[in-house]
């Protein structure tokens, strides 16, 4: 199973890939770049922010929920105009926003980090229902948000344990109980999406591959890409069975900038799994 180069465009840090269903159409970030990228008719579109952008989840055609250091906000694609939603750690320096993705309930997941990723300074937070709360303390790296396709259950890492953990979620998409053990060596998990059929994918931070783990947590296989830092995995295309992978050029060993130039593109893969459709936030 061979990949593709889908965008010309280097990403400092690439995160976020989202496809929106009902656009056809791929949207990243480059956090360290503080920008948006999409392709459309063939072309690179860019957007550039004055701060740290870096994750998304669609509210109507041409509407994003978006991420930022200091704030959720709606994105129009169309013009580029952002409004205000609510803050996210808007008074403290230390932290940006990272992983983040929405639930089968409407809602969103956002993560936050320290900007040199000062231990255990950030959060994970939920808006739901006009209002942000937190829902998971004292992480790392956030990674790994999403969602079991029966809405049951919460994924979610914190990348320097080398852990992906689960949450039992209730009707209305709330964490019940303390967080579960899913993967115990997931080998630096970054970013994570759950297939149709219930299995987590999850992008390995130097590794140039994703890994693939059942629902009991059984590793099923790799899949392979030729960016060593690996940071965030999303179907979609035409049928939902392409798989998206950002990268990054961050922290790249001599021995792998020899090995490989494609540090920091995007790449699709064909026909991996059925992928569910990225659900839709409801403001």
């Amino acid at each position: 199973m061979s990949y593709n180069v889908y965008s010309d465009t280097k990403s400092a840090l690439g995160e976020g890939p989202l496809w929106h269903p009902t656009r056809n159409q791929l949207f990243w970030f480059d956090i360290i770049g503080m920008c948006l990228h999409t392709m459309s008719d063939g072309a690179q579109v860019t957007w550039q922010f004055d701060e740290h952008v870096s994750a998304a989840g669609w509210i109507d055609h041409d509407t994003l929920l978006m991420a930022s250091e200091t704030c959720l906000q709606t994105f129009d694609i169309e013009t580029g105009d952002t409004e205000f939603i609510c803050a996210l750690e808007a008074d403290n320096d230390v932290t940006r926003s990272n992983d983040g993705r929405a639930d089968p309930f409407g809602g969103f997941w956002i993560g936050t980090m320290g900007k040199k990723s000062e231990p255990k300074a950030g959060a994970i937070y939920r808006y739901y229902d006009g209002a942000l709360r937190k829902v998971v303390s004292n992480i790392t790296i956030t990674n790994s948000i999403c969602f079991s396709p029966d809405g049951k259950l919460a994924y979610y890492s914190d990348t320097v344990t080398d852990k992906i953990m689960r949450l039992n979620l209730d009707d209305a998409g709330w964490p019940v109980g303390k967080a579960e053990l899913f993967i115990q060596d997931a080998n630096h998990p970054d970013g994570s999406v759950v297939d149709a059929d219930g299995n987590l994918w999850n992008a390995q931070w130097g590794s140039y591959r994703v890994a693939c783990y059942a629902p009991d947590g059984v590793l099923q296989r790799y899949v392979e890409v030729g960016g060593l830092q690996s940071s965030c995995p999303a179907f979609g295309g035409a049928d939902g069975t392409t798989l998206f992978v950002t990268t990054a050029q961050q922290n790249i060993p001599d021995a792998d900038l020899e090995k490989s130039d494609l540090h920091g593109h995007v790449f699709s893969v064909e026909n991996v799994a059925k992928g569910q459709s990225e659900h839709q936030v409801i403001l």
